[in-house]
């Protein structure tokens, strides 16, 4: 039992101790309207993840937050995990997008045209011999000013039967009236697709884009990826409002009419100002991209090129075997460089021009070859662009990497030593069994 004025004592003690409480509940609920407030002043931070990704997971993070209206594709190696995790997005309730499964590459892109000239935006990926049986439906993309995106996994062209990495296809479709873009890593092969649906759809341009990244040594590589906030890609990409449609009922337009040679000329002509047109706009997104994210790519890069005496021009994942090489060599007292071209086509010939004209020789590496001539696309590209140059250096022209065969970093190093020599052949295969 109590003693005489102990409840009174405890009675008091609960009074305090709720009068506290009350007082600090009312406290916590000022505080929380205070975060409520400012927080509804303040700006929602982007949440960029930096992850550990395979070329063909970044492209498809890409392509689920670009979410585009349609997703037509045919699996084939190196790049149908591409497409397989666009099913699991949408199946998870991550994307909106149609996804068609189509029983070849050449309905694939026959569906994207299709949906393309509906109004829609689209997307695909797809490799080697499916690029092949696309051929026929990539002429009439770009030439209906249909601006698809496509991830190209680059494998060799059969036969005999490769799987491995190297240029031959996308090269082949190299004057196909496609914009070409060349990622050396996981996170360009990202920021190359964000980028390609600005500019593909840019009014001045209207045209398709392959974003082409090396097939395995890219797609299946992982590599840190900054991955950018979902709200930063749409506010970057916009909505896409098709300049002509299908389904417009009341401006109604002709698709994939018959062109008698008194019009197509010019439309021909008209596909070729656009490419044209399609360097300012590359140009204008890289800046763009760079400003608001950090990673300003442009249409090529030059690797110790300011004092560089000779250079190794290269695309894709070689350029970082190259830049490694670049740094021995420069460790040693040699003046060596690199240029990387990023973009293909439209080819930034007056880059090229300005990165090299000075130099005293060059070797361009191609991982394709034009049968019949006298090297491959790239060493063809590098050698017109000199030709007008005040002061001509030598180009040399070298075939490696064909079916994924790797290029060691002594390869790499007799190539800079040849560089210097008056000896070597204009043209040549690098390791290859004669």
């Amino acid at each position: 039992m109590p003693t005489a004025g102990q409840g009174n004592h405890h009675d008091c003690r609960r009074a305090v101790r709720n009068d506290i409480v009350n007082r600090e509940t009312q406290v916590l609920k000022t505080d929380a309207v205070t975060v409520e407030a400012e927080a509804a002043e303040a700006p929602p931070q982007p949440q960029r993840q930096l992850l550990a990704l395979t070329g063909n997971e970044a492209v498809a993070e890409a392509i689920r937050q670009i979410d585009p209206h349609v997703c037509a594709a045919y699996p084939i190696t190196p790049t149908t995990q591409i497409m397989q995790e666009v099913a699991q997005f949408i199946a998870d309730g991550r994307m909106r997008a149609e996804l068609v499964p189509c029983e070849s590459e050449h309905s694939a892109m026959s569906a994207c045209v299709g949906a393309g000239a509906a109004g829609a935006r689209v997307m695909t990926a797809t490799s080697a011999n499916g690029l092949a049986l696309m051929w026929e439906v990539l002429y009439i993309a770009s030439g209906m000013r249909l601006p698809i995106v496509m991830a190209v996994g680059n494998r060799a062209l059969s036969g005999p039967l490769n799987i491995h990495c190297d240029h031959s296809d996308s090269m082949g479709a190299r004057d196909s009236g496609w914009i070409q873009f060349y990622a050396e890593s996981v996170q360009e092969a990202y920021d190359n697709i964000l980028q390609a649906v600005r500019i593909g759809e840019h009014p001045d341009v209207l045209l398709p884009v392959m974003c082409c990244m090396d097939g395995f040594l890219t797609t299946h590589t992982s590599e840190n990826a900054e991955i950018l906030d979902d709200a930063e890609v749409r506010d970057f990409l916009g909505k896409y409002r098709a300049r002509y449609s299908l389904l417009d009922v009341d401006n109604p337009v002709t698709f994939g009419a018959t062109d008698l040679p008194n019009a197509y000329t010019e439309h021909k002509y008209q596909q070729v100002e656009a490419m044209k047109k399609a360097d300012a706009v590359i140009r204008a997104v890289c800046v763009e991209f760079g400003a608001k994210f950090g990673r300003e790519h442009g249409m090529l890069e030059a690797y110790c090129m300011e004092d560089a005496d000779t250079a190794i021009v290269v695309l894709s994942s070689t350029a970082g075997s190259v830049a490694d090489m670049v740094d021995t060599l420069r460790a040693e007292g040699r003046k060596v460089g690199l240029l990387r071209p990023r973009v293909f086509r439209p080819f930034p010939a007056a880059d090229v021009r300005a990165a090299l004209q000075d130099l005293t020789a060059v070797t361009v590496l191609d991982r394709s070859h034009s049968f019949g001539a006298d090297g491959g696309p790239l060493f063809t590209e590098v050698r017109a662009a000199l030709f007008d140059a005040p002061h001509r250096p030598r180009v040399l022209g070298r075939v490696y990497g064909l079916g994924g065969r790797a290029i060691t970093g002594g390869e790499i190093r007799a190539l800079y030593d040849e560089i210097e020599t008056d000896t070597a052949p204009t043209f040549r295969f690098v390791g290859v069994r004669e």
